[in-house]
């Protein structure tokens, strides 16, 4: 059995993925934490509640949840219970063999992971995202949609990259950082900080 945590938007893109890449409908369960979403449907899979519970163990759960800070818990509390981590993959997806990807992360249709690249858990790479050779997504990170990766880039835990950004080859961005949707950032990035622009510049908080 298949669990999907989540049915909002995101939950809908990565169910796609699952259904392209032939897992069987059936063996798809979609958990969400609003009681009224139950019995309702998802691309034709029922919506349960609760959200997580004990008869998770043993099986495999994809936290299919936008917000870092909420995959975060659910991957932890899924932990608790022995679930295993999904890796999700749209079959759109051009992935290296030489990457390496964690427990948990998903891969939108027509990304790219160039060979070298690391995913961490629960890490995102959304639609038309390229992840060049050598690049390090963090845990919880998050490359949006169109969004490119130069090659060597780094990205610590729980970076998002906003959707058509682009972070030059080699830099590095601090854990918990935003780059704002269309930037071009052409130095570091240090934890937390918010970056937008062409060329990307730090936003004082």
């Amino acid at each position: 059995m298949l669990y999907l945590i989540g049915a909002g938007g995101h939950c809908k893109v990565v169910l796609d993925a699952l259904l392209a890449g032939g897992a069987p409908i059936e063996e798809i369960r979609i958990r969400d934490a609003n009681h009224d979403l139950h019995g309702h449907g998802l691309l034709g899979v029922g919506v349960e509640y609760p959200e997580i519970d004990e008869r998770m163990a043993g099986a495999s759960v994809h936290v299919a949840v936008g917000s870092m800070q909420v995959r975060g818990r659910l991957y932890a509390a899924i932990a608790g219970f022995g679930a295993a981590a999904l890796t999700v993959r749209h079959p759109s997806a051009q992935v290296s063999p030489f990457a390496d990807i964690a427990g948990g992360a998903f891969i939108a249709a027509t990304a790219v992971l160039g060979p070298g690249a690391r995913l961490g858990v629960g890490a995102i790479v959304n639609h038309g995202a390229v992840v060049d050779h050598d690049c390090v997504v963090g845990d919880l990170g998050h490359v949006a949609p169109n969004a490119t990766l130069g090659g060597g880039v780094a990205l610590e835990d729980r970076v998002l990259i906003g959707a058509g950004a682009v972070v030059l080859p080699g830099l590095r961005v601090g854990s918990g950082a935003t780059v704002g949707a269309g930037a071009v950032v052409t130095r570091d990035v240090g934890p937390n900080e918010v970056w937008i622009g062409v060329p990307a510049t730090r936003q004082v908080r």
